[in-house]
């Protein structure tokens, strides 16, 4: 797991995802005969040859914030990168990202000791919230670096939980990103394998759509996370997948406007996770979609599917996972490419 802390610990919003590249790149180098980044900034590995190619996709980019505005007494408005719940926001720590290094800031709003009562019931919304990197105005948080577009993420390290749980921020998608480097580590197949690294996923699958266009594979195996629902407050028929039950392979997402998993790859995945022996779930989304959208629809379309690896708090700095569960995702894909590879 020393991988996956460090991948959890880097930061790379949409469009900034040099850190987590380079920790790939280096992993990826490792065991592939090919390692090349595109003009958007996917990183792209080879491993094998042969007739036919297979791409595994998994995105380097969280979510996070962005520096909107710097108000004259110093405190940072925002804007979000990604899909938040404003909740998760409010009394985080969280790194700004400038072009003279890191500052430290802390997000506050307004204390609940001088809100009015009906202040209180309402939830605290991200554009009433602020960033405090302890300045006393404007031009001493610009002295430290910050400007408008400085990206920021969140001040969160990696640790162990009781079993074999693990929590951190970014799991989504650096477990999928985690599990790209272990299958290329194990694979040697008759096939043209390319693990792609994507950027862009959390604001509208976009280096997703330019990586296809230019490996264009027969099949596609997107690694990521997915909504757990076994905790407080969620209902089994509202999200039944639950942690320590083997992987979720994907039917359909955000009710059919996303993926329809082709039946072909639907079949691999369940037979090879049933001849193994390896546990796995079924799961039919009604919210989020994943790259395996944009790649489907690529030239004239590539059989696509997705399996996740069941995570708690998605889109929150304290998401939580299994490790059993990304060993099982990790076997489960690379038997799957195997098993593909020798049907020719």
């Amino acid at each position: 797991m020393k991988l996956l802390k460090k991948l959890s610990e880097a930061h790379g919003v949409p469009g900034h995802e040099e850190k987590v590249r380079e920790l790939l790149r280096r992993e990826l180098e490792k065991s592939c005969d090919e390692v090349f980044v595109d003009r958007l900034g996917n990183l792209i590995a080879r491993k094998g040859n042969g007739r036919r190619r297979i791409m595994l996709d998994a995105h380097m980019d969280e979510i996070g914030l962005m520096v909107k505005h710097i108000d004259r007494k110093g405190f940072i408005r925002f804007t979000t990168l990604g899909g938040f719940f404003d909740q998760t926001l409010l009394n985080q720590r969280v790194v700004v990202h400038t072009s003279r290094g890191e500052v430290a800031g802390v997000i506050g709003s307004k204390p609940p000791h001088l809100m009015k009562e009906e202040e209180r019931k309402k939830v605290v919304k991200a554009e009433n919230m602020f960033i405090d990197v302890g300045a006393g105005d404007a031009e001493e948080v610009r002295k430290l670096g910050v400007s408008v577009g400085d990206y920021i993420t969140f001040d969160r390290s990696f640790a162990r939980l009781a079993g074999r749980l693990v929590t951190g921020k970014a799991f989504d998608d650096r477990i999928g990103c985690y599990a790209l480097v272990e299958v290329m580590r194990r694979l040697e197949v008759e096939a043209e394998v390319y693990a792609v690294a994507t950027v862009q996923e959390e604001v509208g699958l976009k280096g997703a759509r330019t990586a296809a266009y230019r490996v264009y594979p027969d099949l596609a195996i997107v690694l990521e996370v997915t909504t757990a629902g076994d905790y407080p407050g969620v209902r089994e028929e509202e999200s039944p997948i639950k942690l320590n039950s083997g992987p979720a392979i994907t039917i359909v997402d955000a009710r059919g406007r996303g993926l329809i998993t082709h039946p072909s790859v639907k079949e691999l995945l369940t037979s090879t996770a049933e001849e193994a022996e390896i546990p796995y779930q079924l799961e039919v989304g009604e919210g989020g979609t994943t790259d395996a959208t944009t790649i489907h629809l690529t030239k004239e379309g590539v059989p696509a599917g997705v399996v996740s690896v069941p995570t708690r708090y998605i889109h929150s700095p304290v998401e939580v996972a299994s490790g059993k569960d990304i060993e099982l995702t990790v076997e489960l894909v690379a038997r799957a490419i195997e098993r593909w590879a020798e049907r020719g």
